[in-house]
């Protein structure tokens, strides 16, 4: 017989595994976005264009998003803690090797091999923390692990971008793999042992869009917000510098205003999300449309610049948890292998906007890469509402 002493020890270990696998999200999702902070100082000490430049996060995107359905499948028969510890060494020798790279070719290939771990953990990730609770807390363990995008975002960006003022853009990716060997430690302590569960082969993850209509609605749905709002995220650093000759200090306060505004968002969705994911989706994107119009109104001087960038930043953090929950809700006995479909239709679509975003700022200008933004975003709000309105 369990006693109620060996529950609550359980608990406690299952809630700090929860916080490792939080904290792997964190180091993810910062390598992952770190160059969108460094662009200008990559850009300028590697002699590339900043659309070149934003290639760091295209292809780390594309492998990310393309490689996570077999992956995910191909090691479906791995202890999911192995696997997740596998992913966590290959981003802190991927960071390694990027701060000591003597070439952009080579930094690009790095990128390109540590995004296939990013995309795996992204699909792996969530339900790990949902079984290592009771059953429950599985809920709150997911937002938990979520919030790690808001801690990202908030903390995680700036961050770089400040260690990169005071040192350099080198220096700032070997401080992240001496981080993300420090989370790979956590994992291995924390995390208890876990057998896959929910095997699903590829054959069997491609056809979930074909026989599942709701979640390839929201999937399309996901496309066009990422490529929309990741576009212009990408380049917001030339794009400040641009349009209000921001300093450096001036664009780590804007991150850390976007990231706050994403961490109020996440609290706020938490609560509405759970009553009226649709209604919380839609409230978040026209904020969201709004917030790119009003960069492109009044984003010339530090107000408007803070107005618009707290406001997308609290949209997008709404945004992020209901299509994340609209995943959940379309395939619950399958929700493993719909979040690597989620993560392959997320990081391809930041790798595109990315790519698309950077032709155009090379070509058309920045304000350009806004407009390219606002177009996608209402993109995705109208469609969501018509498969609503079409749906029985």
């Amino acid at each position: 017989m369990v006693t109620r002493t060996e529950s609550a020890r359980s608990t406690l270990k299952g809630w700090a595994g929860v916080a490792a696998i939080t904290a792997s999200l964190f180091v993810f999702l910062t390598t992952e976005l770190m160059p969108v902070g460094l662009l200008t100082p990559v850009s300028s000490s590697l002699g590339i264009s900043v659309g070149v430049a934003g290639l760091m996060v295209t292809l780390y995107g594309v492998s990310a998003g393309l490689g996570v359905p077999f992956i995910v499948a191909w090691t479906r028969r791995i202890n999911r803690r192995v696997l997740l510890s596998t992913l966590l060494a290959i981003l802190a020798v991927g960071n390694l090797i990027t701060a000591l790279a003597p070439s952009y070719p080579l930094v690009l290939a790095t990128r390109l091999v540590m995004g296939f771990a990013n995309g795996a953990f992204w699909a792996i990730g969530v339900g790990m923390a949902m079984r290592i609770v009771p059953d429950r807390h599985a809920n709150r363990a997911a937002a938990v692990v979520m919030s790690g995008i808001s801690i990202a975002t908030v903390l995680g960006m700036p961050l770089g971008t400040i260690l990169e003022s005071l040192t350099s853009w080198q220096t700032t990716f070997l401080i992240w793999s001496g981080l993300s060997v420090l989370v790979f430690l956590a994992v291995v302590v924390l995390v208890p042992s876990l057998p896959s569960a929910n095997a699903v082969s590829v054959r069997e993850v491609f056809g979930l869009p074909r026989v599942n209509v709701r979640l390839r609605s929201v999937l399309i749905t996901v496309v066009l917000f990422v490529l929309g709002h990741f576009g212009v995220y990408t380049f917001i650093r030339p794009f400040l510098e641009g349009t209000s000759s921001a300093s450096a200090t001036f664009i780590t306060v804007c991150l850390i205003v976007f990231g706050a505004g994403g961490a109020a968002g996440n609290f706020v969705a938490g609560y509405f999300v759970a009553r009226n994911v649709f209604a919380s989706f839609m409230v978040g994107a026209v904020s969201l449309v709004v917030s790119l119009v009003l960069l492109l109104t009044i984003g010339h001087g530090p107000i408007g610049v803070m107005i618009a960038l707290a406001l997308w930043g609290l949209s997008y953090g709404v945004v992020q948890l209901s299509q994340l929950t609209m995943t959940r809700n379309s395939a619950p006995e399958t929700f493993e292998a719909a979040m690597s479909l989620n993560t392959l239709a997320y990081n391809t679509s930041i790798a595109l906007g990315a790519l698309f975003a950077g032709l155009l700022a090379d070509n058309a200008g920045l304000t350009s890469v806004v407009w390219f933004g606002v177009v996608l975003t209402a993109a995705s709000l109208l469609f969501t509402v018509g498969t609503r309105r079409a749906t029985p």
